[in-house]
């Protein structure tokens, strides 16, 4: 009774009882059905399970997925389909994952993303569920990052800052101090691309 549940549906921010934080954890399907159908034709695709598992870390909780055997006792190739897709982006991105956390307070992940942070790393990883045309904003981080890399090939991404003091031409329209990140062109082939922002100490 000290965890909180829900199940098959995402919680907008951390899940809170009588205005406080509590442990949680979202409990969700491969499929729509707890145990194995057979017929059951509403499987939740490789990117779909990935931006679950960013979007509970992101906001404090934690990522419980339910898969049945069938009855022989094994799963089937659906199944380990999604699992071996979990594995493989998890074995380029899983830092953004392990011992990671929400954003510190008052830094929000732009539309379409979703922040963690690795405090004792100086780490913030941002997951990106919808793939912008080159430039990504990110307010309120100008100054405080001192490199930046697509996590599953550690290839550079270069920055540019402005800040809400330089003029009305901020990239972000804001009026914030705004860090720009220039993306390639095409998404790379990732279930979800992951940006590895290094920290100022």
């Amino acid at each position: 009774w000290d965890f909180k549940t829900p199940e098959q549906v995402q919680p907008r921010e951390w899940v809170r009882v009588n205005g406080q934080p509590v442990v949680w954890e979202s409990c969700q399907t491969f499929s729509g059905s707890w145990g194995y159908h057979r017929d059951e034709t509403t499987w939740k695709s490789v990117e779909q399970l990935v931006q679950l598992l960013a979007d509970c870390v992101s906001k404090g909780g934690n990522l419980l997925l339910n898969v049945g055997p069938t009855g022989r006792g094994t799963f089937d190739d659906r199944a380990l389909a999604s699992l071996a897709g979990i594995g493989r982006w998890m074995k380029l991105c899983g830092r953004s994952i392990y011992g990671c956390g929400p954003a510190p307070r008052g830094l929000a992940a732009p539309s379409g993303c979703r922040l963690t942070h690795n405090a004792a790393a100086g780490r913030l990883y941002l997951h990106i569920f919808e793939w912008p045309i080159q430039e990504l904003h990110l307010d309120g981080l100008a100054g405080k990052v001192r490199y930046a890399q697509l996590l599953h090939d550690a290839s550079e991404v270069i920055m540019k800052e402005q800040t809400a003091q330089s003029g009305p031409h901020s990239y972000s329209q804001s009026g914030k101090d705004t860090l720009t990140l220039r993306l390639p062109v095409r998404k790379p082939d990732l279930a979800v691309p992951v940006v590895e922002l290094v920290l100022r100490q």
